[in-house]
């Protein structure tokens, strides 16, 4: 039996006991407060609402930075640790990568700012957005993602749901700019295209 009769895609809500209103926040162990800070305030531009003491562990700090929407990310941190930049460590419970949203508008100069703020990072065309990769401060892979065309993300689901319905049906390996702008055309959408700068597929990895 395939993967796609044992799970299929759908937006459909599972039969499951419970369901999830959506993602409330996001928890990462940091180094100190001063680079992280650094780089998620004063680079990314996301506001430090709120800090407190860990409360399972008050010797560290426990920082809350708003990622755009009101999703929160947050950082436990102590003075005491030094950043790493020497990556993170893979297998499985590991986490691969964290992606957050940029205005299409400002993909351009979200790149300038990382380049001027010294940070190495990749462009690729993903078949249905657009990200550039780079890290923080601790060597946790960043994506910033935006996205080719108007998406309400109120209809997100449906629409991604929709454009792997249609990647199937092409017999494609994986979900590209033709399924993303058929799906939303097939639910009756107006296609309103971001202009993104050309940008290498990427199929291969980071």
């Amino acid at each position: 039996m395939s993967n796609e009769t044992q799970n299929p895609v759908t937006p459909e809500l599972p039969d499951s006991p419970v369901h999830m209103t959506g993602t409330d926040h996001v928890t990462i162990w940091g180094s100190n407060e001063a680079d992280t800070v650094e780089f998620y305030r004063d680079l990314l531009g996301m506001p430090l609402v709120l800090r407190q003491p860990n409360l399972d562990d008050p010797s560290q700090t426990h920082l809350f930075f708003d990622t755009g929407d009101g999703r929160i990310l947050t950082f436990f941190v102590s003075d005491d640790r030094p950043s790493n930049q020497q990556g993170q460590r893979g297998g499985v419970g590991a986490v691969h990568h964290l992606c957050f949203s940029v205005d299409p508008d400002e993909y351009e100069e979200t790149m300038q700012a990382l380049e001027d703020a010294g940070h190495r990072y990749n462009v690729f065309d993903r078949g249905i957005f657009h990200s550039i990769y780079t890290t923080d401060n601790n060597g946790l892979v960043i994506e910033l993602s935006a996205d080719k065309y108007e998406i309400p993300n109120d209809r997100r689901g449906e629409i991604l749901a929709k454009a792997q319905e249609l990647r199937e049906d092409d017999g494609a390996d994986y979900a590209k700019d033709e399924h993303l702008r058929g799906a939303i055309e097939a639910l009756g959408l107006e296609v309103v295209e971001h202009d993104l700068p050309d940008a290498s597929a990427g199929t291969g990895g980071l």
